[in-house]
């Protein structure tokens, strides 16, 4: 699009009287003691030259009021490899701070949306605005995403009393309705059930869900933790915008980003599904391609494209003269080699070539060609030795680099500052990948041997690493600080060319795929990286397979790649059979899910995880027998684990075996009295047996230890009721409503209790809320009829109550409410029919009425 520059005005700023800004001392003094990274960064960017129209293009948008129609809301930087782009992204990111911009850079060390969001709030810390709230959902969904695994609930028997928490793990089946923002997923184990008093049993659960979990929100932050932070980040950022002139984010690397950035970005900025954004949001993005057109094409009026060329000859022969390389056979020399690729420009310059046999072909020696004019053999050995891992912090450069203790600070702040070494999220360095991938060549043609033990050594101190964070507690796979230590880790290995690395990686993958599509991606990435950079084909074949099917099919392809192509040895089968189970389950293909784990106990019947994760597929199937049979199996391979101990006691409870149930549960809480879910589950079975008293010190317990734990407040509020109490049954619904709005059932039971204490109107609301969730809630167009009944509106009421026997057609109570209603409307013959067939079901639902309904089908029922 044509680039049109907004006329010059003052800077936009909002006036905020003061409040929530340091004062100018603090600002003074805080600017009087800058960092080392700032001043390697003002020194950098002192040498900063050409991109002069789009860095006026940029800075003149801040001048231009996000009400005015020649504002820009994002911008989208593009080009090839060395064009420039991060150079010029991090330009932009100093001229936004220059506007008093609150500013965030990721790139593409952030795996997923999620991961982008923590970087965001880690660096907006750093400029004093904390995202409080973001950051405890944050954690929560670090938390909760490794703790996932398969669950199920299954339709139980209409004459069921209830049901609650199920087995099994990390479900996904309705990840689908939670992103569009349909019925979202409740509670794990808040049961979709109908009230008992009022329905005589249990129409159905609507949902599959994360047994691990205990409530609606545990289960969106894995489901779709995008629903679920998104709000809070906007929310958040309109806060800071309060205090800030400007939000600018920049978001790099967007090639490998943008698959999973490009439609959560465009959703979040052009919808207001997640909320609103600020107006004084300037997102900023660079990557190697264009702008996908089908999403952004329509929006011109907001975007500006900002394509990058390698320099013009008068911007590279500024940068030259800059650094002082002027005379006109090495300039020309520079010009002819490097094709104005800012990267490799700046690369020559940095060398200061005085003599045209001085420059080299810098696509080939860009680094050694530089390093040719760098005397000091200190600061020479230590950039050759960086260029081996991919990424770089204190620690790396420490562990990499052979000199006196003295030189590593100076040493570390030099390569910082060296043209292609660019920070990247978290504080790390990489180097620029035009310049890496030659060196990297260079470096193994020379010496061969060393190469390889160089990359051993390597792979032996990340290994290091990476065992003393088990030995600090870390459990493998299950943070991104053990997995980035393990990444790097298998990477040397595979450069080294290590007989057992490429099978060693491949079985990491498994696990990869099982802590998510967006960790398997970085393994598949590390094959890609790790063939090209050792030149392996065979390494690189495999990264590359696998990143197609992941892009194309996700995890149960490329692990059905795996499996059919890798030789692995049978427990590595077997988990990769489970991890698929658990991805086809969450699709709804429950044979095909049951077949994969029917093939891992076959590979591996010690697979204690396989037995579990089937009995959560055979209940969902009906077969509950089989369930227990392999909940058994389970536990007596791990007797120890408390959670397999008390998911067998929760399916004991479902299927109503409630002696088993209590043993099963008991046992749970003495390996570990912290379970919560076996609390609540144990509580919810002595409720049920009429032990309210037991009940209510276990589902108090359960809530001792989790306060929001929405399930347990609505099972302890059915205790409340059995004790006569409805002011505590109504506050237990409340809260329950307020950590979960959008839950039916529970919608249903507080309908229930409103309706109980003569507030049928606020029971209707209640009512009418659960049924625009659940448009096929049987037990809610029934209870909703019996409220428009006691509110005369008799019309509304029989089409609830007809709709409801339509549904089901053996539904006792609302048989019983649709008499009752027919008679006072005075069709009798309705009314008779319908008092028979609810007496034919159920002998002694009639007697069950009250007096005032008794009296209502006395005619009926003398006749």
């Amino acid at each position: 699009m044509p680039i049109i520059l907004p006329e010059r005005r003052s800077p936009t700023r909002h006036n905020d009287g003061g409040s929530g800004r340091r004062g100018e001392g603090d600002v003074r003094m805080a600017q009087a003691r800058p960092s080392m990274q700032d001043l390697i960064r003002q020194r950098t960017r002192a040498g900063f030259v050409g991109r002069a129209a789009e860095r006026a293009l940029f800075r003149a948008n801040f001048d231009t009021p996000p009400q005015d129609e020649r504002h820009r809301f994002r911008f989208h930087v593009h080009g090839n490899a060395g064009v420039g782009k991060t150079f010029l992204l991090r330009e932009l990111e100093q001229l936004a701070r220059e506007q008093g911009a609150l500013t965030a850079y990721v790139d593409d060390s952030a795996g997923s949306v999620p991961e982008v969001m923590a970087e965001i709030s880690r660096q907006f810390a750093a400029q004093g605005h904390r995202l409080k709230e973001l950051n405890r959902l944050l954690a929560a969904h670090d938390e909760r995403r490794h703790e996932a695994e398969l669950a199920a609930l299954a339709a139980l028997d209409a004459q069921a009393e209830d049901a609650g928490p199920s087995a099994g793990g990390r479900a996904v089946a309705r990840a689908g309705m939670v992103a569009m923002g349909m019925v979202p997923v409740v509670g794990p184990l808040a049961g979709m059930l109908d009230s008992e008093e009022l329905a005589g049993g249990v129409d159905r659960f609507r949902e599959r869900v994360l047994a691990r979990f205990r409530d609606h929100e545990d289960v969106r932050l894995v489901l779709a933790p995008e629903q679920v932070l998104t709000p809070v980040l906007l929310r958040e950022l309109s806060e800071a915008a309060a205090s800030a002139p400007w939000i600018a984010l920049f978001l790099d690397t967007y090639e490998r980003t943008g698959p999973y950035l490009d439609h959560w970005l465009h959703e979040t900025m052009t919808t207001d599904r997640h909320g609103a954004m600020p107006a004084t949001t300037v997102v900023v993005t660079a990557g190697q391609r264009p702008l996908d057109t089908a999403l952004w094409g329509g929006l011109s009026d907001f975007v500006t494209d900002v394509p990058l060329s390698p320099f013009t000859e008068a911007e590279a022969r500024g940068l030259l003269a800059g650094k002082g390389v002027t005379a006109e056979p090495v300039v020309e020399e520079v010009l002819r080699l490097t094709g104005g690729l800012p990267v490799l420009v700046s690369t020559l310059a940095e060398s200061r070539p005085a003599d045209p046999d001085d420059v080299g072909d810098p696509s080939a020696t860009a680094v050694e060609r530089f390093l040719k004019w760098e005397r000091d053999p200190a600061r020479r050995a230590a950039a050759l030795a960086c260029a081996l891992p991919r990424w770089l912090d204190a620690d790396v450069f420490r562990a990499v680099t052979d000199c006196p203790p003295e030189q590593l600070e100076p040493l570390y702040a030099w390569l910082r500052g060296i043209p292609f070494v660019g920070e990247r999220g978290g504080g790390r360095l990489r180097y620029h990948d035009v310049v890496r991938t030659p060196m990297l060549r260079a470096e193994r043609s020379r010496s061969p041997r060393g190469w390889a033990e160089r990359q051993r050594r390597l792979a032996r101190t990340f290994g290091d690493w990476r065992e003393e964070t088990e030995a600090a507690g870390d459990e493998p796979w299950a943070g991104e600080t053990w997995r980035s230590l393990r990444l790097a880790e298998v990477y040397h290995l595979l450069c080294a060319g290590e007989r057992d690395a490429l099978p060693q990686a491949l079985r990491d993958f498994v696990h990869a795929c099982d802590a998510g599509a967006g960790v398997a991606a970085q393994w598949a990435r590390l094959l890609v990286d790790a063939g090209q950079d050792a030149d392996t084909a065979a390494v690189a074949e495999w990264g590359t397979g696998l990143t197609a099917a992941l892009d194309a099919e996700g995890v149960v392809a490329a692990l059905g790649l795996l499996l059919r192509r890798a030789v692995l040895d049978a427990p590595t089968q077997a988990r990769a059979r489970v991890v698929r189970g658990d991805e086809l389950r969450g699709r709804a293909a429950y044979p095909q899910a049951l077949a994969e784990y029917d093939r891992a106990v076959a590979l591996d019947p010690e697979l204690a995880v396989a037995y579990r994760h089937r009995a959560g597929i055979r209940r969902e199937l009906g077969d509950d027998d089989a369930a227990l049979a392999d909940l058994d199996r389970a536990v007596a391979l791990e007797p120890d684990n408390s959670w397999y101990v008390a998911l067998r006691g929760e399916h004991h409870r479902l299927a109503r075996h409630d002696a088993e149930a209590v043993r099963d549960l008991s046992e749970a809480i003495r390996l570990d009295a912290a379970n919560e879910f076996a609390w609540a589950s144990r509580g919810a079975t002595h409720e049920r047996r009429g032990d309210l008293d037991t009940a209510l010190a276990d589902l108090g317990r359960a809530l001792d230890l989790k306060p929001d734990y929405a399930w347990a407040l609505a099972r302890r509020a059915r205790v409340w009721r059995g004790l006569g109490d409805p002011r505590r049954q109504l506050a237990d619904l409340d809260q329950a409503l307020a950590l979960n709005p959008d839950w039916p059932w529970a919608r249903c039971e507080r309908g229930d209790a409103l309706r109980a204490a003569g507030r049928d109107e606020e029971a209707v609301a209640d009512f009418d809320r659960a049924l625009s969730l659940d448009p096929d809630y049987t037990s809610a167009y029934a209870s909703r009829g019996a409220s428009l009944a006691n509110l005369g509106r008799h019309a509304e009421a029989l089409d609830d109550l007809n709709r409801a026997v339509d549904l089901r057609p053996g539904y006792v109570w609302a048989l019983c409410r649709r008499a009752v209603l027919h008679a006072l409307m005075g069709r009798f013959e309705k009314a008779r029919s319908d008092a028979e067939k609810a007496r034919e079901l159920d002998s002694g639902a009639l007697e069950r009425l009250s007096d005032t309904d008794r009296a209502a089908l006395r005619p009926v029922l003398n006749g």
